[in-house]
Order: structure tokens, then sequence, then C-alpha cells
């Protein structure tokens, strides 16, 4: 089929929570402040974690991966949402709107299998603890990190250029705050019945591959600890893997009800709301996670802030 009326489109329009004017400059603070706590506290994390010899074990390279990843994840989305707050130009290039959907699609990708490595890593530390050093040696840190960057390329690629092949020849409004599938879908003129299969079955694999390695892990990692004779020892071992239980929670939770829902499930105004959980407020909650229930990252920051005071 042809499409005689296509026209070459040139930019896109974020429609976000352009419905609640009144709210404008309350958002754009909500959203700064978010942001900005997000930057420092990843930032922190990566130098508290880099800076103290005692933080640089396994479970802390992937703990310096993830702040990294959160910083990049959250800046794909934010600074856009902040800027069209302020602007009554609430409008994207259409190559700036490919962009934005790669990188989310990789970003979000590479989180997934990410918390699938630390998840590993708890479970070598808590089942098999004699033999930690060996297998979580530096050279399966590396691997394990970096193939869950590399995981990233071929969701985002294959996503993104399949979706964006398609003609685009009727409104240009994305009923969104940023270029998320679902709702660029829309716009499309197309016949997408495969690329939605491919999609769900694509998010499906993506997600649930590492969910379920996270789950395994989990079984095993609890299965250890309730044999623990002390209550105490239970305590203590159960806090080193805390923090990444509630930041896995905080993620698959959040990403689960936005993605795997029937469509009719929400209005486009409680998807929205939905996305922001997982593009702003959970980056910004990670590294609160991760310094208030980490002893030893308290610990470091304790020491850094009191060498500045002595000098």
């Amino acid at each position: 089929m042809t499409w005689a009326n296509q026209t070459v489109v040139t930019e896109l329009i974020l429609l976000g929570f352009s419905n609640l004017p009144q709210l404008q400059c309350l958002l754009f603070a909500i959203f700064l402040a978010a942001y900005v706590i997000t930057l420092m506290g990843n930032i922190l994390i990566i130098l508290i974690t880099t800076a103290d010899p005692a933080l640089h074990s396994p479970m802390y390279f992937f703990l310096r991966n993830l702040s990294c990843l959160e910083i990049c994840f959250t800046s794909v989305i934010v600074p856009k949402l902040l800027a069209n707050l302020l602007s009554a130009n609430q409008t994207i290039s259409f190559h700036g709107c490919i962009l934005q959907m790669y990188f989310f699609f990789f970003f979000g990708s590479t989180e997934c299998f990410l918390l699938a490595a630390m998840a590993y890593d708890r479970y070598v530390a808590i089942c098999n603890p004699l033999r930690y050093t060996v297998v979580m040696n530096r050279r399966i840190c590396i691997q394990l990190a970096v193939t869950s960057w590399v995981s990233g390329i071929p969701v985002g690629t294959v996503q993104t250029t399949w979706l964006f092949s398609f003609p685009f020849c009727g409104p240009t409004e994305i009923n969104h705050f940023f270029c998320d599938s679902p709702p660029v879908l829309k716009l499309v003129c197309g016949d997408t019945y495969l690329f939605e299969m491919y999609a769900v079955t694509g998010t499906i694999v993506i997600v649930l591959f590492p969910f379920i390695l996270i789950l395994v892990s989990y079984i095993c990692i609890i299965s250890t600890i309730l044999r623990i004779p002390s209550a105490e020892g239970r305590l203590k071992t159960f806090s080193t893997c805390s923090s990444h239980l509630m930041v896995v929670t905080l993620f698959y939770s959040t990403g689960g009800l936005t993605y795997f829902r029937p469509k009719s499930s929400y209005s486009p105004d409680t998807k929205k709301l939905l996305s922001l959980s997982y593009t702003v407020f959970t980056p910004m909650l990670n590294p609160i996670i991760y310094s208030l229930r980490n002893k030893e990252v308290k610990g470091a920051l304790q020491t850094i802030l009191h060498q500045r005071n002595v000098f």
C-alpha cells in the first residue's frame, strides 16, 4: 500500500503536562529538585566508592556502574522535560525524538541486566562466600558489566529503527513527556501489527530474563539466610543485599505497572505519572537507599567529611 498523503515530518510535539498550566512552575521545581538530587547523589556514590580503597569490591564496582547509568538514564528525559515546562514551544525534532527513544531503551535494557549482575554478586557472596574472591574476580566483574552495557545496543537499535521506519502522515502530537514507544506508535499510519508483537515479545524477554535470574538468586539467598542459626547473623547477612533488593523492587514494580498492563487499563495522565516514577524519582531514590542503608558507604562518607574538617 502507498500513502499518497504522506508528508515529511521534521518535528513532533511533546504534550507533557500542558493540560496543567497552573502547575507548570510547581512541576518544574519538583522535577528540577529531583534531577539535582539524582545527579549529586549518584556522583557522590561514584566518588566515595572510588576514593575509599575499602570499597573497591565487586559490589561497589557494580554500584558505580549503576550510578553512572542512572545519571545517563535520567539525563535523557529530564532536561527536555524541564525545558518544555518553561517554554511555550514544546517541540522536539524528529531526529531528536529518535535519539531520545534509542537511549531510553538502551539504558533501560542495560539497567535490567546490571541489576541481574548485582544480584549474582550477592548470591555468590552469601551462598558461596569461601569462593567469592575467586568467582567474582576483576575479569568476571568487567565481563558482566560490559555485557550489561552492550545488551542495550540491539534493543535500542531494533526497536527504534523499526518504529521510525514507518510512515508518519497523521498528527504530530505525542501525548507524553518523552518519546516512548506506545505514544509515538499512535502517530504511525502504517500496519504496525508485527512491530507490536515484536515489542511485546522483546520487552518480555529483555525484562523477564534478568528478573528470573534475580528471582532465582534471591530464592537461594533467602534459603541460605534462613539456615543461619542466630537472628543477629541473619539480619547482618540480609543487610548486605537489602539495598539492592529495594532498588530492584522499585525498578520492576514501576516499570511493570507501566508496560505490563492492557492498553485500556490506564488513562494517558496515569501513564505519565507512572512513567515519572521510574524516569525521575527511582534514579533519585537509588543513591539515597544505598547511602542510608549501607554502613560502609555511610562510614566512608563520614571519613571523607571528617578529613575535610581536619584540613
